[in-house]
């Protein structure tokens, strides 16, 4: 080992410990004879062996709304899942990294009864964050909240098996199914658990039992938490305080990361992807997910009420071109399946929806549609790039024979004035770890829902385009799935910033601003400003 080399080891030695700036590692790395892009690699990797805990952590996120509410019954998008769910609270159980469901607040669960009885163990030594002691009686309401009659929850449909909940002793709590169900772990995980009082659940307060607790929520703006301290898993909650911003705009969002006012963003401008990666300070984090891109239909209302039309539609657009010219190759061709392909047993569906001018124009001649002018309303509030693929559609579709109108909505007032009111338009779904929870999303009647107003989230735009037998058309950004047409399946993309401090390591193939206290956020002081130390931070969601 040459002078160089063992001087290279001893310094990352001291990078780990927060004692060596990036721009002297570098400067040692490059005698050494490392390129400047090895050396960075390097020093990252360096700094990050010896996690601390502390800090502040910011997330710049790309969906919030002033109708934003503490009830967990409408957590509908991003913001207020990633804040007040994932930061806030916990359920029953959660999903790992792999994917699996594991115990959170339970520290066990057994099924009996051909899997329609499940019985769930209480963690000893949780609490929520005013000291009360979690018990079963808590569960028993928490659940409830989103089966009472008169519910607005979007989570009925998932609960709609459950015949009844019961507490049996302080540290149990019973469920009786309709049916058999193996995979019910992972549908609770959904619900967060909340403090009883009289005559319910009280949800307004804040008061859970995450690793942080609420300081300030402002719908649609922002949410700030403190650590806290009595968190019965000492293994997550690592960051002092986490400030979650909701940042709608993608070019302020990724302004704020550059100029360090968020060390975390989602939703990525994937235009600016390749300009962003030569900053050695950022980090792009990009993983399978379990969301996609769609395009609805309301298949209650003529011309899509008729298969053929559907079909054609179906047919009209070139996907591939599509996830290469929109979104630059980010993400897989999706096939009409709300089941992305991380899920277990996930298959790949026929048959394939591939571009097919002949087929379009047979479908259209069957179905008497040949002339029939297709308005389909989009903006970008639908999704990133939801109106240049609807203009790159449209052309497709001339070719073929079918008339698609592009209209374009404004971003403002979207989710109030176009999702769900008109009959084709672009949305989003998260979709969900396990097939079965998709299908209960999914297979939710009118008649037992009331729109919450605004619903951001794939969760319940599921429920409430299934509500409304609607049909999707999707650009999936890991799978275009539902019934419909499927563009693409979308990747998970953030990006950190390792200089002001984070780097992220995020395993889990669920989306991060959904649900994640298992991926690692690590942060370090930037020695050249003259900030000591180092620390390592627990996701916050």
């Amino acid at each position: 080992m040459t002078e160089f080399e063992l001087k290279l080891q001893s310094a990352a030695k001291l990078a780990a410990k927060g004692r060596v700036s990036r721009r002297d590692f570098v400067q040692l790395a490059l005698a050494a004879g490392l390129t400047a892009t090895a050396a960075n690699a390097m020093f990252v990797q360096a700094v990050r062996a010896e996690p601390k805990k502390g800090g502040t952590l910011k997330i710049g996120i790309g969906d919030g709304d002033a109708t934003d509410s503490m009830d967990p019954g409408i957590y509908l998008n991003p913001f207020t899942v990633t804040a007040l769910q994932g930061t806030l609270s916990n359920g029953l159980t959660e999903i790992d990294a792999k994917g699996n469901v594991v115990p959170d607040l339970a520290e066990s669960f057994e099924p009996s009864d051909g899997a329609k009885k499940w019985v769930f163990k209480l963690r000893k030594g949780a609490t929520f964050h005013n000291g009360k002691t979690v018990t079963a009686d808590d569960v028993v309401v928490s659940v409830r909240h989103h089966t009472i009659e008169g519910t607005r929850s979007v989570a009925k449909s998932i609960l709609a098996s459950v015949n009844n909940v019961v507490a049996d002793g302080a540290e149990t709590v019973v469920f009786e199914l309709d049916g058999g169900n193996a995979d019910f772990p992972y549908i609770i995980s959904d619900i967060p658990v909340m403090p009883a009082k009289e005559g319910g659940v009280d949800w307004e307060s804040g008061i859970r039992t995450g690793p942080y607790m609420l300081e300030k929520f402002e719908p649609g703006v922002i949410a700030t938490f403190n650590k806290n301290p009595n968190y019965f898993k000492s293994d997550k909650g690592w960051f002092d305080r986490v400030e979650c911003l909701a940042i709608n705009d993608v070019t302020a969002r990724t302004n704020a990361l550059n100029t360090g006012e968020v060390h975390y963003m989602d939703r990525c401008d994937l235009k600016t992807l390749d300009i962003l990666k030569q900053n050695p300070d950022l980090v792009i984090l990009e993983t399978t997910g379990y969301g996609h891109y769609v395009y609805l239909m309301n298949v209650q209302k003529a011309p899509f009420d008729n298969p053929d039309v559907r079909n054609a539609i179906k047919y009209s657009l070139n996907r591939d071109e599509i996830v290469q010219k929109v979104f630059l190759g980010h993400g897989a061709i999706g096939n009409d399946n709300p089941i992305a392909p991380v899920v277990k047993f996930a298959i790949d569906p026929q048959p394939k929806h591939v571009y097919d001018p002949d087929m379009v124009k047979n479908l259209l001649k069957k179905a008497g549609a040949e002339n029939t002018q297709f308005d389909l309303s989009v903006a970008d509030a639908g999704f990133t790039g939801a109106t240049d693929s609807a203009l790159l559609w449209q052309e497709h579709a001339r070719a073929a024979g079918l008339n698609l109108n592009v209209i374009r909505e404004p971003n403002e007032g979207y989710w109030d004035n176009v999702w769900l009111k008109k009959p084709f338009f672009a949305s989003y779904w998260a979709g969900r770890p396990r097939p079965i929870a998709v299908r209960r999303y999914a297979v939710y009647h009118q008649r037992d829902h009331r729109s919450p107003g605004r619903a951001g989230s794939a969760t319940a735009r599921a429920v409430s385009a299934a509500t409304r037998k609607r049909e999707v058309i999707g650009l999936d950004a890991n799978r275009l799935s539902a019934f419909g047409v499927q563009i693409l399946e979308l990747p998970r993309l953030a990006i950190t910033r390792t200089s002001s401090g984070l780097s992220l390591d995020l395993p889990n193939p669920r989306p991060f601003l959904l649900r994640c206290r298992s991926g690692q956020v690590r942060t370090r002081p930037p020695a050249e400003a003259g900030a000591g130390g180092r620390t390592t931070e627990d996701a916050a969601s």
